[in-house]
């Protein structure tokens, strides 16, 4: 696939994977993208996962013929992209690896590196001449690996993003970027906003017409889009006014409840999204939490607790610095109910949460009490 001129990609998909990182289902795939600039000094930017290692070299073989890469660019050092540099270098062995300090120090963990290996050690905005083009290397330490770091091509004017704007999916299958490239970002670099922020700002400087990531579709139109996007989530900020309901339920009760707030919401003009925790993959409702601006916790008492699935979500959304948004809850008990007092304490750290003042108990089953207290729910969450 034609970049430019001459920047050809030579990436794979992966459609035997199940789940992602061992935990994100990709019913779409993925894809693993590694790209080549053809100049003076021919340069290949990454490799792909280790169960691709015949495609790709065949891929590199069809775009370069007899000519032979000078550099290969690492960027990322996670399996899926580094896991080829050995079998790369047992084809072009005077091929120059390109990396920073923590790069070669974390190659040195994955491999035994031969001891003539041939290796540039980059520092931050340092450039590297390849004779038309021009490269310079930004350092991107925790988006989302601490060797992390970007590369920008001034003269065709690409950033190549490692893992930043990438996206679940293969790239033989057509489907809208936001959804999987949120569930990715949310799921993958969402802890890590802050080192996104900064990233922004230094892109922000540049002359960017084409986005380059390791993951998904390359950008080449819009670019204005993705770039807000990733500033929003990257600052925690809502993405759409709306509320996520999100309830564990044994017996349907507690599920009642979260229903008729639901009902309540949509018959007043707000958006609303509802979710079973137990039946809903837990990355879908992670992203969709920090997708609206307000959020439902409908959990039964368990063990003097919340329901396990309430729990690991929760945990999920506290790992990603879960912030700026307002909360409400529903709680359900037979006896004891405190999963109000459990979820919120799950929640004390983060950041600007503001709480709704009206909270709601359910003793075993719906009764014109809840209800009511529902209906007020509704009507507070719909100012």
């Amino acid at each position: 696939m034609k970049i430019t001129n001459d920047i050809k990609y030579v990436g794979v998909n992966d459609h035997k994977v199940d789940l992602f990182e061992g935990q994100y289902h990709v019913p779409n795939g993925m894809a693993y993208n590694s790209y080549v600039i053809l100049d003076e000094k021919i340069t290949v930017m990454d490799t792909v996962d280790v169960k691709f290692t015949q495609e790709w070299l065949d891929n590199l073989a069809a775009v370069l013929g007899d000519q032979k890469p000078h550099y290969l660019v690492v960027q990322h050092m996670e399996p899926d992209h580094s896991a080829n540099i050995m079998n790369f270098l047992k084809v072009y062995p005077d091929t120059v690896v390109v990396g920073n300090v923590k790069t070669f120090n974390m190659m040195g963990q994955f491999f035994m590196l031969p001891a003539d290996m041939k290796k540039l050690v980059v520092k931050d905005g340092e450039g590297l001449d390849l004779g038309k083009h021009k490269l310079t290397f930004v350092f991107a330490p925790m988006v989302h690996w601490p060797e992390v770091m970007v590369t920008y091509d001034s003269t065709d004017k690409v950033l190549f993003s490692a893992d930043g704007f990438g996206k679940f999916g293969a790239l033989d299958v057509e489907e809208p970027w936001d959804c999987e490239a949120r569930r990715y970002y949310i799921g993958i670099v969402g802890k890590y906003g802050m080192q996104v922020q900064k990233l922004l700002k230094v892109a922000g400087g540049l002359d960017i017409q084409t986005i380059c990531p390791l993951h998904g579709p390359v950008l080449t139109e819009n670019l204005g889009h993705y770039i807000e996007k990733y500033d929003i989530w990257s600052s925690y900020r809502p993405e759409e006014e709306g509320v996520f309901i999100a309830y564990a339920s044994i017996y349907g009760h507690t599920k009642a409840a979260a229903e008729l707030l639901a009902e309540k919401l949509k018959a007043m003009g707000q958006k609303v999204v509802i979710e079973d925790l137990a039946r809903t993959d837990m990355a879908e409702c992670v992203e969709q939490a920090f997708q609206y601006s307000k959020l439902v916790l409908a959990s039964i008492t368990y063990n003097a607790d919340v329901f396990p699935f309430m729990k690991d979500f929760i945990h999920h959304l506290t790992e990603r610095n879960f912030q700026n948004r307002t909360v409400a809850f529903i709680e359900n008990g037979s006896w004891a109910p405190s999963a109000k007092k459990a979820m919120s304490a799950m929640l004390e750290k983060s950041k600007n949460l503001t709480y709704a003042e009206t909270s709601v108990t359910v003793k075993s089953a719906l009764n014109a009490a809840s209800a009511a207290a529902i209906e007020k729910l509704a009507e507070e969450l719909a100012q």
